[in-house]
């Protein structure tokens, strides 16, 4: 009775499923479903509160599809961008993953398509393609390695110097490494997350100027990782304060962090898993603005469907999860798989 009251609540509109509310009923039928249905439920830090609230499991996306590969449960529900369910399916092939709404899509994931991948190939014959863990099944079936943000410096070192490489599809991230490496023969593509995107410098070094004692925590997909970089390196702000990290970095960082306050530029879902780990902590955004619509289209209304009506599922077709299962073992060889993101 309480799953049919609620699922006719449901809403479908051009931005997602509304109409139901995280209120404690609603917790305990998702929770009641994903039993019956033998589920575990995944969300990423970018999640809104209350989907991470009630997941099973919360983290970055590699982290969780290497959780989802492990899971006894044999159906995977995960809260997250359709690329990030993609992955669990190749890590988890046998199993049902189920993405609570598929038009959760991702701006840097869709920056670079397969046909624009083999025609950049095409143009460097013999370069080694490092994909970010943020790309398509299809885009990671044509790649060497796979790399996360807080692995992606030790994936490019692990290469022959003499060796091309493409890296793709985040300039920023791309930037870092770049920078980190000092790698000549390293050709990155000109993609972006939007949202990280739009995270600036100017924002950045505000904040920084009207927050002195505070540490940082930069995503490398920011735009403003350079900025944050060039405020340690001038001495404008203490460089031992300045952070680049991926998602799961910030939890980590934020557990050993010694200030009361620390600013932070990524996705504001973030915050949420940042100030459950070091609650003493006052943690602000850099922009308060960055939220992605796409990470919140994972609504309660869309979670409880997802359960209800078994949907919407995730494929990948065996031949492309193979290519795209070798990628990222290849960067798990390499070692410190660390974050997904």
């Amino acid at each position: 009775m309480a799953t049919m009251t609620l699922t006719g609540r449901v809403t479908d509109g051009p931005s997602g499923f509304t109409g139901v509310e995280a209120t404690p009923e609603w917790a305990a039928e998702i929770k009641r479903l994903a039993r019956e249905r033998n589920a575990t439920i995944l969300a990423h830090n970018y999640q809104l509160p209350e989907i991470q609230d009630v997941a099973d499991h919360v983290g970055d996306s590699l982290a969780l599809s290497r959780i989802a590969a492990e899971a006894p449960e044999d159906t995977i529900v995960f809260c997250g961008v359709h690329f990030m369910a993609e992955t669990a399916k190749i890590l988890s092939p046998d199993k049902t993953v189920l993405i609570p709404d598929q038009r959760a899509g991702c701006s840097l994931a869709d920056s670079i398509s397969a046909d624009e991948l083999r025609e950049w190939k095409a143009e460097h014959p013999g370069a080694l393609v490092v994909s970010y863990v943020n790309t398509t099944a299809a885009v990671k079936a044509l790649t060497d390695i796979c790399c996360t943000s807080s692995n992606a410096v030790d994936v490019v070192a692990s290469i022959d110097p003499d060796r091309e490489v493409l890296f793709l599809p985040d300039q920023f991230l791309g930037a870092h490494v770049k920078r980190v490496t000092g790698r000549e023969n390293m050709h990155i593509w000109a993609g972006e997350c939007h949202v990280h995107a739009g995270i600036n410098g100017d924002e950045l070094t505000e904040q920084a100027r009207t927050h002195p004692d505070a540490e940082l925590f930069v995503h490398p997909e920011c735009g403003c990782a350079t900025s944050a970089l060039y405020l340690a390196g001038e001495g404008a702000f203490p460089a031992e304060r300045v952070h680049i990290l991926s998602t799961g970095g910030m939890i980590d960082a934020a557990k050993a962090a010694t200030s009361r306050e620390v600013l932070v530029a990524t996705e504001i879902g973030m915050l949420h898993q940042l100030r459950k780990a070091a609650p003493g902590i006052d943690f602000q955004a850099v922009n308060d603005r960055a939220s992605c619509k796409y990470m919140k289209m994972i609504t309660p209304a869309a979670l409880l469907r997802c359960l209800t009506e078994n949907r919407d599922e995730v494929h990948v077709d065996p031949e492309t999860a193979a290519a795209g299962r070798d990628s990222v073992l290849r960067m798990i060889e390499i070692g410190n798989p660390g974050g997904g993101e």
